[in-house]
């Protein structure tokens, strides 16, 4: 598999918008707006009529052509009609131009496939690369370039993080991006892939395969483009780093639906869970649990094992979070003699209460204060039959204090995976922020922190099966 070069795309030097635009709600105009808020290099405007352009207080001269820029164009980014956009693609190839970004539709998903060839074949003249067309845009959290057409008061940038996001749908691409960002999930890399004219899904997994800033690949998509081609990549991939994919058109109404949106052949869904399945690709069925699993995958390692441990002051969550592991496959860890044999001696010496339960899962009961956490939280990864935990705190209690961030950063030293759970409003969600900042993902509710546990554990195996872990 060759992976494609693309630092060009999302580390241009210059960049020229063409059909750029001075009225507010125009896409030329959004677009400006979104490249010049933190991208520091040189943006110019292009539109045949002209004239200046003021966004984010800067003001930026309009020229008519490509041509009278007086500098080299790494990356174009085009929003003109579609029936000018192969004139267009000639005239940044004149202009040696190496990535052309086409926002426009009117193409392959509207009847006009002949239109759309027609822009590859002059692509492929001059050695442009293509994005789109009909799409978002991409955007690169880590140095502000950021050609997505919606605005930033519409739609949030997430801060620099592990997940990259590719996605067939610009509107689902954009609502997972509002998200990211209300959720703090830190996303490295985002491309809008449109009709994949030029390049596909795989040519994007293949380099965020070996993209140093990417941790985890999701994606969403509604078919592929070379379903060969995907195979071989996915299985190289997913031996470097997870790739999560939450695949639409599962039924014949959505296969039809998708080849309106995109003009995309969405394929019997059987095959696609096979091709998952050998590929080591974890399928997502929602959109939450696109990034439960990504959440996870990002900020743990993989699980060596599917022996999970529970450590709760609540009981009733315990039971819950049991049951869920169960149904999804997975197994509740059977504690060590020598563990169950350590709860016994603290709760003898006062150090533990008598009426605390040391099974599985260990409830450590309501009037739990961080320290109590910490014993349980210890004694559960020493024990060589546990493979992850899980950390349910209930932080409606008043017993449980703030220490409870700083105890479970030190867990981390066991190197094995954990997950917390943190039901509830305000207070329980300002502590969720808190324990992130740790590196440990922190969920709502058990259902969420299943999908995360399966994850971990789905990609340890599917690296132990190939001799990765």
């Amino acid at each position: 598999m060759e992976t494609p070069k693309l630092d060009f795309l999302f580390y241009p030097k210059s960049v020229a918008v063409i059909g750029a635009s001075n009225v507010p709600g125009k896409v030329g105009n959004a677009i400006m707006r979104s490249i010049t808020l933190r991208y520091d290099g040189k943006v110019y405007a292009v539109n045949v009529k002209g004239g200046e352009i003021e966004v984010n207080g800067k003001k930026f001269l309009v020229y008519k052509s490509i041509h009278e820029i007086p500098d080299e164009i790494d990356v174009a980014v085009i929003a003109v009609p579609a029936k000018f956009v192969p004139d267009v693609i000639d005239d940044c190839g004149k202009k040696g131009v190496k990535a052309a970004v086409v926002i426009s539709a009117g193409f392959k998903e509207a009847g006009r496939a002949d239109l759309e060839e027609e822009l590859v074949r002059r692509a492929k003249k001059w050695g442009i690369r293509v994005v789109g067309p009909n799409c978002l845009g991409v955007t690169n959290l880590e140095n502000g370039f950021d050609c997505n057409f919606n605005p930033p008061e519409r739609q949030a940038r997430p801060p620099f993080g592990k997940v990259a996001f590719m996605s067939q749908s610009g509107a689902f691409g954009a609502a997972i991006l509002d998200w990211a960002a209300r959720e703090k999930i830190g996303m490295s890399k985002f491309i809008s892939l449109g009709n994949m004219a030029d390049l596909d899904e795989s040519d994007f997994m293949a380099y965020l395969g070996d993209d140093p800033k990417t941790g985890v690949i999701t994606g969403y998509i509604e078919g592929v483009k070379d379903g060969r081609k995907f195979f071989n990549t996915a299985k190289e991939v997913t031996l470097k780093k997870p790739v999560v994919i939450l695949k639409s058109g599962r039924t014949e109404a959505g296969a039809k639906a998708a080849a309106s949106h995109t003009g995309s052949l969405a394929g019997a869904y059987r095959i696609y869970q096979a091709a998952f399945e050998q590929t080591g690709v974890l399928e997502a069925k929602t959109m939450r649990q696109l990034f439960n699993y990504a959440k996870a995958l990002a900020m743990q390692k993989p699980a060596r094992g599917d022996r999970v441990a529970i450590v709760t002051n609540g009981g009733g969550a315990g039971v819950m979070m049991s049951d869920g592991l169960l149904e999804r496959g997975l197994k509740l860890a059977e504690l060590s003699e020598k563990t169950r044999e350590r709860f016994k001696k603290d709760i003898v010496a006062g150090k533990l209460p008598h009426h605390m339960s040391y099974k599985n899962p260990i409830d450590v009961i309501g009037d739990a204060p961080s320290s109590r956490y910490e014993i349980a939280m210890r004694y559960a990864l020493e024990d060589e039959n546990v493979d992850l935990l899980v950390v349910i705190t209930l932080f409606q209690s008043p017993a449980i204090d703030e220490g409870i961030v700083d105890a479970i950063e030190r867990m981390k030293a066991y190197g094995k995976p954990i997950v917390f759970v943190a039901p509830g409003g305000d207070y329980p969600h300002k502590m969720a922020r808190n324990i992130e900042q740790k590196d440990i993902p922190v969920y709502e509710t058990t259902e969420d922190a299943v999908d995360a546990v399966y994850a971990l554990v789905n990609y340890g195996e599917w690296l132990k099966e190939n001799g990765k872990l």
